[in-house]
């Protein structure tokens, strides 16, 4: 299938004035080809094209095929497909969204545009999203859903059947059925399957469940989401003040922070703030100065490792300085190995506050055996090859001491910036390495000079 859509891009891209027209029969028939897909794909090409074509292509599109593709565009995108549409058509597929996309769509745009959206909705639906849009993007309030259907506490089986086949088409219904009193305090869910199993006249304040689980509207997306996956809940209620019911994170939106948050770990990772909008809608520049700053300040960084290279010329003559890329590369490497369990162990919650001493004294270990295996491995490797026990010793004992602090600050620089509300992803890649460089180098040095002279 993905080799298939490929080479359909492929022909798409290469002929989009035929397409476009379709004057010709290569046209027609990439043409249909095209409608017949996947909104999802469809979203997918058009990201991929230019913005004239995608005007073109988009208001050719069947008008209920246009409002499925117009809800699979990336934010940028339906920014932009908005501002070509008639008045009629923008209500239209506003309205399509649910009111946590709504609310991510708006934060892309102008006052202006704000302003000029938001007069096409409906009062009731502008309230809604005016009140999204107060909550943070990355807090519960901010990822919730808001169209779900509640039921009344004092509320029997019967009647709240009536009312699911009278608004399920409009409000979203998940397996767990939240309850509220009159008040709107939350109080409780049921499963769906208890209207089919409960007698008809049995109230709901009968067989009600206890929720597992309830956010408030500003706790932090990510930490929400650990929660969702440890207790393998598939819907979580978000309330306010004195238990005031706001909506629900499902499932699908889960999926999305989890992806989300990782997209970001991994540009973090790679020592680069995270891009809001996909790699083809980010200018050129953008990504140039995003990547460039960085990689300069880590240049000028590593350029304290030419000082103390000069600093301990004599120390290191002779043969000695061939082996500072194995030294350095190690303990690069142990670094970042060790990060990498932090970070994941942090990102999973199997890492916590009440076993972080636990943790910390198991990686102490850890390092001692490890610069024992690596400092007899590097003593065998350079003797081997060299024939000379001092120099051998010394080489030995600096890689010992890389790998010890190498895994020190591995597993302590990430719980560090944990603790202070720093994304621990920080601490890993290009930083760490680039530390380790200028720490390994310092080491074979005053090792060197300890022993050899």
């Amino acid at each position: 299938m993905v080799d298939y859509l490929n080479k359909l891009f492929f022909d798409i891209i290469h002929n989009l004035d035929t397409v476009a027209k379709r004057d010709s029969e290569l046209g027609r028939s990439l043409w249909n080809s095209l409608v017949a897909l996947h909104p999802a794909d469809i979203a997918q090409f058009f990201a991929d094209i230019d913005r004239e074509h995608l005007k073109q292509l988009f208001l050719q599109l069947p008008h209920a095929q246009r409002l499925e593709v117009f809800h699979e565009l990336s934010d940028p995108l339906k920014v932009y497909c908005l501002s070509f549409l008639g008045d009629h058509e923008r209500i239209e597929v506003l309205r399509a969204l649910f009111m946590d996309e709504l609310s991510d769509l708006f934060d892309c745009l102008s006052d202006e545009e704000l302003k000029k959206y938001l007069s096409l909705l409906h009062k009731e639906d502008r309230e809604k999203v005016l009140s999204l849009l107060q909550f943070a993007p990355e807090s519960a309030g901010g990822i919730m859903d808001t169209e779900v259907l509640t039921l009344m506490v004092d509320s029997t089986v019967e009647k709240s059947i009536r009312l699911l086949q009278r608004l399920q088409p409009r409000q979203e219904l998940h397996r767990e059925i939240y309850v509220t009193d009159r008040s709107n305090h939350l109080v409780g869910h049921i499963n769906l399957e208890d209207l089919v199993l409960k007698s008809p006249q049995a109230p709901i304040s009968s067989f009600l469940r206890k929720n597992e689980l309830v956010v408030q509207a500003s706790e932090d997306r990510e930490e929400i989401a650990k929660m969702m996956v440890h207790y393998s809940l598939m819907t979580v209620p978000v309330v306010g003040d004195k238990d005031y019911f706001l909506g629900v994170i499902p499932s699908d939106t889960l999926v999305e922070v989890i992806e989300q948050e990782a997209s970001e770990d991994v540009y973090r990772i790679s020592a680069m703030t995270p891009i809001k909008r996909t790699y083809f809608e980010t200018s050129f520049f953008r990504l140039i100065y995003q990547r460039s700053y960085i990689l300069i300040a880590l240049l000028l960084a590593e350029s304290f490792s030419s000082t103390i290279l000069k600093a301990y010329e004599v120390s290191l003559c002779g043969f000695l300085i061939y082996f500072i890329p194995m030294l350095v590369s190690t303990g690069g490497n142990t670094s970042s190995q060790t990060s990498a369990l932090v970070i994941q162990g942090l990102a999973s919650g199997e890492i916590h506050e009440a076993n972080m001493h636990r943790f910390v004294r198991r990686e102490f270990l850890m390092a001692v055996v490890l610069a024992c295996i690596l400092g007899v491995t590097a003593f065998g490797r350079v003797y081997y090859t060299t024939g000379k026990g001092f120099e051998s010793f010394a080489v030995s004992i600096s890689l010992a001491l890389i790998v010890l602090v190498a895994v020190s600050l591995g597993s302590f620089i990430p719980l560090l910036l944990k603790r202070i509300n720093i994304d621990p992803a920080f601490s890993a890649g290009p930083f760490l390495a680039t530390l380790m460089d200028i720490l390994g180098i310092l080491i074979f040095c005053y090792v060197s000079k300890l022993i050899l002279f």
